[in-house]
């Protein structure tokens, strides 16, 4: 059984994509690692990267070729200044050269040695190869970035997943029938198993900080993207929303931190008109920073990054005021145990799924975490990300330009109100009644996303992605 962590599932990166840049940043990470391992890191004098499928269709828009640069170089996407990114891309560029691991300077031509490949390999969708050469080619590695930042080799292992290798939870977890079937057999709430799961692999202190971690750094995310005006980059030429949003909105006491903006707005006068408004400010500010190479969560993934931090931001500012850090771990802790479940009964790659298995999965995170601060049952908590996947099934993914800003941003407005429209249905609604209990709607999502054509899935071959050119905007 699969024992996946809290932060596995919400990890901090760089944008726009946790599958074709936070993946090919960790799998060139990786090969250096390998390299390394093998000895033959001080022999490589030219190293050649080829982008297959979905990483290839739409790997210059969603920054592919710029994460495999950066992993190359050594940098590490949760630290790195994201204005230093430019930067270290145009030396590269302009130099030919790139500084291996921030170690070696070999000769690197971006245009011939980083290969968009138009085919696909047969094990997944975004396929990456390495290949080192001397005087002749040394190594060679194959990876595959499979969402969510989660990187594996085709002989899969726990370890092989950028996963630390675990010991088995005391309460092992594939499906939702388990996880209620645990919830009452220790008579705890979802977010209290979660906890001892991962009380197996850290101290509590470390699990405090870690979840701490993440949540400032969806905090300052959304106060960035409420506060930066202009246009997104990549040819679309989309002006970004939230910094207007934001303005009319009329938060009218001072602040200078992400802190103090987060008060400002939990002891102003929210109207209720202006809720939706809120939620929809905040996911988009997220994901305009996403869409502009910024630092955000994955939450499961890049292109959906702003849907749980939206609505865990609609529960601090509109239903608890008092909400504090024990409630920010508990959402955390409830959301990243629902997209387990769907990672493993399905799938969280719009590469694999359509956004059906982003934006959806988001949502039902969302919308299950939600409904256990609302004062939700385990079985309530169910329904509700239920509900919410259910009204996700059979969502495309067609970025126009392939980049992950039209209909990207929007979407994960789209599934913050859904999210907690779907909390506040399942409050209402007696488990005994349920007719569609959450494992049947991974089951069918995963069915779906099978069925679903391949132009569908992250290509930009169908539907808005060539009806929609970029002349046009």
């Amino acid at each position: 059984m699969e024992c996946i962590s809290v932060f596995d599932m919400l990890k901090i990166g760089v944008g726009p994509s946790s599958s074709h840049t936070l993946g090919p940043w960790r799998a060139a990470e990786r090969w250096i690692y390998e390299l390394k391992s093998e000895n033959v890191f001080d022999k490589i004098n030219r190293i050649k990267v080829d982008l297959y499928g979905s990483l290839s269709l739409t790997g210059k828009g969603h920054a592919t070729d710029l994460a495999v640069m950066l992993g190359l170089s050594g940098a590490d996407p949760e630290t790195i200044p994201t204005e230093t990114i430019d930067i270290i891309i145009a030396s590269i560029k302009n130099a030919e050269k790139i500084v291996l691991n921030n170690e070696r300077i070999i000769d690197f031509n971006t245009e011939s040695e980083i290969v968009f490949n138009k085919t696909f390999l047969p094990f997944h969708a975004n396929g990456i190869t390495f290949t080192a050469f001397a005087e002749e080619e040394i190594h060679q590695s194959t990876f595959y970035s499979i969402g969510g930042g989660f990187v594996i080799k085709e002989a899969r292992t726990v370890h092989e997943e950028n996963v630390e290798l675990k010991k088995e939870f005391p309460f092992p977890i594939d499906k939702a029938t388990e996880l209620l079937a645990f919830c009452k057999s220790e008579d705890k709430n979802i977010s209290e198993i979660v906890l001892e799961n991962e009380k197996s692999l850290r101290t509590p202190d470390e699990i405090d900080f870690e979840l701490n971690r993440i949540w400032q750094t969806m905090l300052e995310c959304m106060f960035l993207g409420c506060h930066s005006e202009g246009t997104l980059p990549g040819g679309l030429n989309v002006r970004r929303r939230a910094f207007d949003m934001h303005k009319n909105l009329n938060i009218e006491m001072p602040y200078t931190s992400p802190q103090e903006w987060l008060e400002a707005i939990r002891h102003s006068e929210v109207k209720f008109r202006q809720i939706l408004k809120w939620v929809s400010c905040f996911a988009l500010s997220v994901n305009e920073v996403n869409a502009s190479l910024g630092r955000v969560v994955t939450a499961p993934t890049n292109g959906s990054a702003g849907v749980i931090p939206s609505v865990l931001m609609y529960y601090m500012v509109i239903e608890n005021h008092e909400a504090d850090f024990k409630h920010i771990k508990q959402f955390l802790l409830v959301a990243s145990e629902i997209g387990s479940i769907f990672k493993k009964g399905a799938t969280i790659s719009a590469a694999m799924g359509g956004c059906q298995a982003e934006i959806g999965v988001s949502s039902a995170m969302a919308a299950g975490a939600l409904c256990e601060l609302l004062g939700g049952s385990p079985e309530q908590v169910m329904i509700a990300a239920e509900i919410a996947m259910e009204h996700h099934l059979g969502l495309t993914c067609d970025p126009i330009g392939g980049l992950v800003q039209i209909p990207c941003i929007e979407r994960n407005s789209m599934g913050a109100i859904k999210a907690i429209n779907a909390a506040e249905l399942a409050l209402e609604t007696n488990p005994e009644n349920v007719k569609v209990p959450l494992d049947k709607v991974v089951d069918t999502m995963w069915e779906t996303a099978k069925d679903m054509n391949t132009k569908y899935k992250e290509t930009s071959e169908g539907g808005l992605a060539i009806r929609v050119n970029m002349a046009d905007c």
